[in-house]
């Protein structure tokens, strides 16, 4: 897919033209160079029967690029003064459907005919937690998630036992992350303040937590995270509000040392927290 390419979008001229300007409260940072547009589609591996869900079209830069690698692709622009500028640019691609709403309120399955599909965006970094839970949690899941956001936020969500963050649990639980690329702050437009990465997330037919356990697993997490500083006995203790000689039991029938701290746990001692919960 990386030998894909298209005439580059002049977009300080469309801005102008349709008397435009990039939102800063919407985080739009338009990505424009066509060397990292075709990484994000060859990152993706597309294939021609593939349905694609874009968050955050902007302009249609990465629109355009999705709509030859793939066979639909449905948009979702929460902007509603940046849709004539991009039905003009979309215009050729027949295979395009533009929604204007809150991907965070709109369930996935009313916007995708198929149940195998996947997700490309370019998103706004000020809802990538909460748009990954939404999009994770979505029934049906996407098969892949190919996901550019602010570099130091990709390496969180791929981060290991060490580095592992509440964040990174929650998506890892759900897939198997990786950075795939990184893109400079330069190839958008206007520049934002730091670089970017491209996160794949190849989303697992099932989390490794049973569906019905999932509830035990994030309050449990979101216990041991609440307090990164302490260890996990006191944490435990604090954020699931009982004594911390239970919170020491429960580590120790699952085999986890009181005194680590939450950052330190991979997702298979988690699990086994769980199952002694």
């Amino acid at each position: 897919m990386s030998g894909l390419s298209l005439p580059p979008l002049n977009l300080a001229a469309i801005l102008k033209q349709y008397r435009l300007r990039p939102s800063k409260g919407l985080g739009q940072n338009f990505l424009q160079d066509n060397h990292a547009l075709q990484e994000i589609v060859a990152v993706a591996d597309l294939g021609l029967n593939d349905c694609v869900l874009e968050i955050g079209p902007g302009l249609g830069s990465l629109t355009r690029y999705l709509a030859i690698a793939a066979r639909t692709v449905t948009a979702v622009e929460l902007d509603q003064d940046l849709f004539p500028a991009l039905q003009a640019v979309l215009a050729p691609y027949s295979n395009v459907h533009l929604v204007h709403g809150d991907i965070l309120t709109l369930p996935p399955a009313e916007l995708v005919d198929a149940s195998d599909y996947l997700v490309v965006a370019n998103i706004p970094y000020y809802i990538t937690s909460a748009l990954l839970r939404h999009l994770l949690e979505a029934h049906p899941r996407p098969r892949r998630m190919v996901l550019t956001v602010q570099r130091e936020v990709a390496e969180r969500i791929c981060a290991g036992p060490g580095r592992m963050s509440l964040l990174a649990l929650s998506v890892q639980v759900y897939g198997q992350a990786e950075v795939a690329a990184h893109i400079p702050a330069g190839a958008f437009y206007p520049p934002p303040n730091v670089d970017s990465a491209v996160v794949r997330i190849e989303v697992r037919s099932s989390p490794v937590i049973p569906t019905g356990e999932l509830g035990t697993f994030f309050r449990l997490a979101r216990a041991g995270f609440s307090q990164k500083r302490k260890t996990l006995r006191n944490a435990l203790a604090g954020g699931l509000a009982i004594e911390p000689a239970l919170a020491e039991q429960k580590l120790g029938a699952a085999g986890i040392d009181p005194q680590r701290r939450a950052e330190t746990l991979s997702l298979e001692e988690w699990k086994r927290l769980v199952e002694n919960e």
